[in-house]
């Protein structure tokens, strides 16, 4: 069977000063007071119908302050007044964007009423500006809120930036607790010190306080965060004492006492220099400590700007060249074409499953036997095809040789029986390596277990191949340069409502909507502002296989009741949560005859340990977020890329964007679109042709009216 092929010429040449940022580069912008008084509110209803509303309001602004600050609450009234003042320091470089959001105080749970966002960024100095905000136009109901915008004494500042992104410098607050002898009267129970600095990377650490132990002296902590935040060191005393319940109940239980709080402000403190601070706790209680604070340099763990990366570019010389040679062979030329004249070629593969892994090792066969393969710049996959390609890559000179043999590889894998993929054995080994991540501190999510799968569908035995492997493959342009598909989403939004397209390649890692990139060693490691906090080692390449493969995750529990005749009950919570698209259809087997023999998973405890461990795990592959840290540039709404002239696309909210986020939740780009047309089409990779198979259910050309449609 001959699968067809589109062949689209593209013109995008004069799109390639889209951004006008090809790299990072510096600002300088001043600082503003911001001053919001809530007013009141008019005609509120409230949620409980034998009571008047008790209502408060919450207000956030993410870019100045981790803190959300509150009115106090009035009770049982439909028009509130407050007349309530809070303040801010605002920095000019970044998009801020206050949120305000009234409730309505239960005993339990507050009830959101509405929520409302003000761009402070429209504002004119000196001006005092009064705005009614219409919550609920039908029941007429309101909320008056005053704002004061004027200069700050603060100098104006540099910031980083590409356009999109703004990185601001990060202080390292290094610290130890010391003995005090005010602290050291003797204690029934134990204490222990909580330190914390609100919006800092790091959360809350907590200290066993033992001051007649010597061994506990100077235990250390470390916190990395905004300066421009105004952040402060918050310290905490507690004492916990173990009381046993009367003879009826054996019980033990913990009373918690606070014997102290206190704070210092960070930016009260020298850089560089270690210092000893004597912490008031109040009620005569103090604490010694030692601090010292570093700031950053603007030498970045993560690459900021929307041209290609310098290996990539390096490899687009010398792949011209073969391209060259390979046109003037196959199309009988009397000379190679100049470097100039030779067209950006790209291969695309659909998703498909292993009908997309089998079907594209007969696409590329079918290149390399019409002396085309070697013409291609660009192999790009996505869902099963990046298994036929990250399985081909794993061999340095793969497109150099006789694809047959590697066909008759993938066909004795495919072909071969999954019945082990889920013995006992093996789903112990699921288990230890899935145990062994999370202790390291990696998110371990349902996409791993699925992962940990494809390895042994594809290979059948542990494969410790990595991404970065592939360098190897493209080093001397031997091979085309592989591109493999995800899509970030969020976990309670429809994908076809917000899609994130990520790039994984041999050198990065990265997201060209917001021109921010990892190395490919780097991924799922942890970064904040821009620099790398905490290094974990790089994933095997069976975890991105199930992540870029994952929409077929949906179907885990029918191929185990199908295989070996147990399902994954715990499976059913999730069938909600992954949205099945065409092609992860429910799995048919078309042999009987192979239900008969059946393998028994004894007891249960096996199964039951793997419900245990995803219960509180989502589905999408969720990782370390490599943009923490980073703001919104005030002028990113320029950018082509980001919908944000639709005001009900998250692209138009700013402070819920993915910069803004604790993780990336990547999962496979077919649900997005079934074909990686997005990241070819980006005109920093100047593609002149596309070749696109689709292997999908769907009609020929409906994925190519979705991706012209996006």
């Amino acid at each position: 069977r001959v699968l067809p092929f589109l062949a689209a010429v593209l013109f995008q040449r004069k799109e390639r000063k889209e951004t006008g940022f090809y790299h990072w580069r510096w600002e300088k912008h001043p600082y503003y007071n911001l001053t919001v008084k809530v007013l009141r509110a008019r005609n509120i209803k409230g949620t409980d119908v034998l009571s008047k509303a008790d209502c408060y309001v919450e207000l956030k602004l993410p870019t100045a302050s981790p803190r959300v600050s509150r009115t106090q609450v009035v009770d049982n009234s439909e028009n509130p007044e407050w007349n309530e003042t809070f303040q801010y320091r605002i920095h000019s470089a970044v998009k801020n964007i206050l949120e305000l959001t009234l409730y309505d105080k239960d005993v339990l749970v507050s009830d959101e009423l509405t929520s409302i966002v003000f761009d402070v960024g429209g504002m004119k100095l000196g001006r005092p500006l009064l705005r009614t905000f219409r919550l609920n136009p039908e029941a007429n109901e309101e909320l008056d809120v005053e704002f004061y915008l004027e200069k700050c004494s603060d100098a104006p500042t540099e910031v980083l930036t590409n356009g999109v992104l703004v990185v601001h410098p990060c202080l390292t607050l290094q610290g130890t607790v010391n003995k005090e002898e005010n602290t050291k009267e003797k204690q029934q129970g134990c204490c222990e010190v909580k330190v914390s600095v609100p919006g800092a990377y790091q959360k809350q650490f907590s200290i066993p306080w033992t001051p007649d132990n010597e061994k506990d002296y100077g235990t250390s902590f470390v916190f990395h965060v905004d300066k421009e935040i105004c952040p402060e060191l918050q310290v905490e005393l507690e004492h916990t004492v173990s009381v046993l319940q009367d003879g009826m109940n054996p019980d033990i239980e913990k009373h918690t006492t606070v014997l102290g709080l206190g704070t210092v402000p960070v930016n009260s403190l020298p850089v560089g220099e270690k210092v000893d601070r004597i912490v008031s706790l109040g009620e005569g209680k103090s604490l010694d400590m030692s601090l010292k604070i570093e700031e950053s340099t603007w030498d970045l763990d993560i690459r900021l700007g929307f041209d290609l990366c310098k290996e990539e570019r390096e490899f687009l010389d010398k792949r011209k060249k073969v391209v060259s040679e390979a046109l003037r062979k196959t199309l009988g030329l009397k000379e190679s074409p100049p470097k100039d004249e030779v067209p950006v070629t790209a291969v695309l593969g659909s998703g498909g499953g292993m009908r997309a892994l089998t079907s594209f090792y007969g696409s590329l066969a079918g290149l390399q036997q019409l002396g085309l393969l070697d013409a291609a710049i660009y192999l790009c996959g996505i869902s099963g095809s990046t298994w036929c390609l990250s399985t081909l890559y794993q061999d340095p000179d793969w497109s150099q040789k006789d694809l047959q043999d590697a066909i008759r590889r993938a066909q004795s894998t495919v072909s071969s029986s999954k019945a082990g993929a889920f013995s006992p054995e093996r789903l112990k080994y699921y288990f230890q390596e899935l145990n062994a991540m999370e202790i390291s501190g990696r998110k371990v999510s349902f996409t791993d277990l699925w992962g940990l799968i494809v390895e042994y569908f594809l290979q059948q035995k542990e494969d410790p191949s990595k991404l970065s492997d592939q360098q190897e493959a493209v080093k001397w342009a031997q091979n085309p340069y592989p591109i493999y598909a995800a899509v970030n989403v969020r976990p309670n939004m429809s994908s076809g409502d917000f899609a994130e397209w990520c790039e994984f390649t041999p050198y990065e890692v990265g997201f060209r909507k917001y021109g921010a990139f990892v190395r490919t060693e780097d991924f799922d490691s942890e970064f904040f502002m821009g620099r790398l906090v905490q290094k974990h080692p790089e994933p095997r390449i069976c975890f991105l296989q199930g992540m870029w493969g994952s929409a077929f995750a949906a179907s885990l529990d029918d191929i185990c009741l199908k295989v070996i005749g147990i399902g994954l009950s715990f499976l059913d919570s999730f069938k909600d949560v992954v949205k099945v698209v065409d092609d992860c259809r429910r799995f048919h087997f078309r042999d009987p005859a192979r239900l008969k023999t059946r393998l028994v998973i004894p007891g249960g405890p096996l199964l039951q340990t793997f419900q245990d461990f995803f219960k509180s795990r989502v589905t999408c592959g969720e990782t370390f977020n490599f943009m923490k840290g980073l703001y919104l540039h005030k002028d990113y709404v320029n950018i082509k890329k980001f919908v944000t002239w639709r005001g009900t696309h998250l692209d138009a909210f700013p402070n819920q964007l993915t910069p803004m986020e604790e993780s990336l939740y990547l999962v496979d780009g077919g649900f997005s679109i079934n074909s990686p047309f997005p990241l070819v089409l980006q005109p920093e990779r100047d593609v002149d042709v596309i070749l696109s198979f689709n292997f999908s259910w769907e009609a020929p050309f409906e994925v190519r009216d979705v991706a012209e449609h996006y």
